[in-house]
């Protein structure tokens, strides 16, 4: 109360030098015109260091650095202050100790009742403080610019809340062409490509990411100059300390290189795979294919005999011929399934493609019928090939055939061929050498994409039922492959097909191996009668073998595996030639022929085998007959073995057998 009343005595001079003596965050203090301090407040002393005895009647540009003396920054101060009615600036000042800190300055000229400048009233106030985390705040936000603006596998940019470029780093520039002033203000859906914009998925992305705070997607990105690039896109959102959206940050990376690793990754996986099904598939068809094979060597080789038996009945007679060429139907069939699985034993010649074409034009011709019309063109010269003639001309059967019925309306069919030579690795697979590419090319619908794709997967087909096995494309496949040699089929939907057979060029020395062999079956009436030994797993196949080979006037000895076969030769049994089978559980047939030539190399012996592919060491000169066989083609065999006993001249003129 005392306190109170004391106050309210005093004047208004007093009361206002109380309050400003009471300031402390704050320097207030007076200066004469000529900018001498005149009065020095707590505040004032608290932050600059002086009391009032060490400063009053100095100058107050003591306060300034010297630099900002030598500048006359003091006198400018009050001269704006005198002319303009105030004075305000931030800068550095200088304590007593010497020490620096930011003020806020602000310097008012006071007047006297006539206007007369009596002095400047100046208010200071330390920002040292603010000053700092200011700066603080500045040199993150320098460093966080520089460390945008420098990445640059990164297109780092913003964007207003509309979707228009604000900002855009050099990343940006980098990865889609544009420099800052030809994008910055643009929207950022230019970057999409068409059909991404009509549909709106530029919005949908800024909308998602409104709504959730987040969008991410991989998708096709356009560049400056109309370029694609496979793009990993994030979007946030940005909002104000009132939640209120202003806007987006963007990234974009560029991933084309790790899209199209991961695509050939992909492709590659598939492409094992398919090479695992084919192969499985293969194991399976010819594991099939042999069983049938065997099956129908007893009913080919029943019937032949059957047939010699036969009354004079015409009736009887058109049956049996019937039944026959119903199993060898069945033959043709396990033929292209042998072929798929690259277990058929070929016979590889050299072959004149011009030859085999002009020799088969009028089977060809009769086969498509008068709305085809089939050309050939051909070089004046053409190497030969090497490969199995009977193969390749059931595998340009089957692609005319097949140009055929693409041509439901009729058209033309052109087969051709040309020499080329591969100085490297072909897509393919094809490896480096000289082959002829052999062609069949059609005017028809052509394939799709996929069907292409699929064309020859065994037993796919776009024929009706029926109509196709499927196993076409699938036997001409394998003939190639199995020639050395690759099928490659183009085509695309309405613009017709090309299927092209690579074969190797036949050199040298397939030329001289060449040997023309009597291929009549007639039966050498000076052949002798002979003890045969026949070995075979299967006692139907031996049986029928056996029973053949009687009819041919021999005598036959039977085993039903190479160890019993072994038995009867080490007893001394009188055997001057041996038939035996190769895939025999135990002993294979061709361990059976190494143990004979070892123990009797004088002894002829004959593989029966529907198996191109024998393990690896059979000798390459063992003579072969392929199965199913007629009782024509095991006559030319063992007619041919047992002609010398030398095997090499014996080799030299044996004809295996293709069927």
């Amino acid at each position: 109360m005392e306190s109170q009343i004391h106050v309210a005595s005093l004047s208004d001079e007093s009361r206002y030098r109380l309050l400003v003596e009471a300031i402390t965050d704050y320097a207030v203090y007076m200066l004469d015109p000529d900018g001498i301090v005149t009065s020095w407040n707590s505040g004032a002393q608290r932050f600059k260091g002086y009391a009032p005895s060490e400063i009053i009647g100095q100058h107050f540009s003591r306060f300034y650095r010297p630099e900002d003396r030598a500048a006359g920054l003091p006198e400018k101060a009050l001269a704006t202050a005198a002319s303009e009615g105030r004075f305000e600036s931030e800068g550095w000042r200088v304590r007593k100790d010497g020490s620096l800190f930011w003020t806020h300055a602000v310097i008012d000229p006071i007047h006297d009742p006539s206007g007369n400048l009596v002095g400047f009233a100046k208010i200071t106030r330390d920002l040292t403080e603010r000053r700092a985390a200011e700066m603080a705040l500045k040199r993150d936000e320098e460093q966080f610019r520089l460390l945008v603006q420098g990445v640059s596998d990164y297109a780092i940019y913003m964007l207003d809340a509309d979707g228009r470029v604000a900002s855009w780093n050099i990343g940006a520039q980098r990865i889609k062409g544009y420099a800052p002033q030809e994008i910055i203000g643009q929207h950022f859906s230019r970057f999409y490509i068409e059909e991404e914009r009509q549909s709106g998925e530029p919005q949908r992305g800024l909308g998602i990411a409104a709504r959730e705070g987040r969008f991410e997607k991989e998708g096709w990105r356009v560049r400056k100059d109309g370029s694609r690039f496979w793009a990993n896109v994030v979007i946030d959102a940005i909002r104000d300390d009132r939640g209120e959206l202003i806007g987006f940050a963007k990234i974009t990376r560029d991933i084309t290189e790790r899209k199209e690793a991961q695509q050939a990754l992909d492709e590659a996986r598939e492409a094992l795979f398919q090479v695992q099904k084919m192969e499985a598939v293969g194991q399976v068809t010819g594991g099939v294919a042999h069983d049938f094979n065997n099956l129908l060597m007893v009913v080919l080789s029943s019937l032949e005999l059957l047939k010699r038996k036969l009354p004079e009945d015409r009736r009887l007679f058109s049956l049996v011929e019937n039944a026959m060429q119903a199993a060898q139907r069945g033959a043709a069939l396990t033929q292209r399934m042998l072929a798929f699985a690259r277990r058929q034993a070929l016979d590889q010649r050299p072959i004149d493609l011009v030859e085999l074409v002009q020799d088969m034009r009028d089977l060809l011709q009769r086969s498509l019928g008068p709305s085809i019309n089939i050309e050939t063109r051909f070089p004046p010269s053409l190497a030969k090939v090497r490969t199995d003639s009977n193969q390749l001309e059931a595998a340009l059967l089957n692609l005319v055939l097949n140009a055929r019925d693409a041509m439901p309306e009729g058209g033309s069919i052109f087969v051709s061929a040309s020499e080329e030579i591969l100085s490297r690795a072909h897509a393919s697979g094809l490896q480096p050498g000289r082959y002829v590419c052999f062609s069949v090319e059609d005017e028809g619908e052509g394939m799709d994409e996929e069907t292409l794709a699929r064309a020859v997967d065994p037993f796919f087909t776009t024929k009706g039922i029926g109509k196709g096995t499927g196993l076409g494309l699938s036997m001409v496949q394998g003939l190639a492959a199995q020639s050395g040699g690759q099928l490659i089929l183009k085509s695309r939907k309405g613009s017709g097909t090309r299927a092209e057979i690579w074969l190797p060029v036949a050199d040298a020395a397939d030329e001289t191996c060449a040997v023309e062999v009597d291929a009549s079956g007639e039966i050498d009436p000076t052949t002798k009668e002979l003890s045969v030994l026949a070995v075979d797993d299967d006692a139907l196949i031996l049986m029928n073998t056996a029973a053949m080979l009687e009819d041919m006037g021999h005598s036959v000895l039977e085993a039903g595996s190479g160890e019993a076969a072994l038995a009867l030769l080490r007893n001394g049994s009188k055997i001057d030639l041996v038939i035996t089978d190769q895939a025999m559980p135990g002993m294979r047939g061709d361990q059976l022929v190494s143990t004979i030539r070892a123990e009797w190399p004088d002894l002829p012996v004959i593989l029966a085998t529907g198996y191109a592919e024998l393990p690896e060491g059979v000798a390459t000169d063992v003579p072969r007959l392929g199965k199913p066989f007629f009782q024509q083609q095991l006559e030319n065999a063992v007619n041919e073995v047992t002609r010398t006993r030398n095997p090499t001249k014996r080799m030299s003129q044996f004809l295996r057998s293709a069927s």
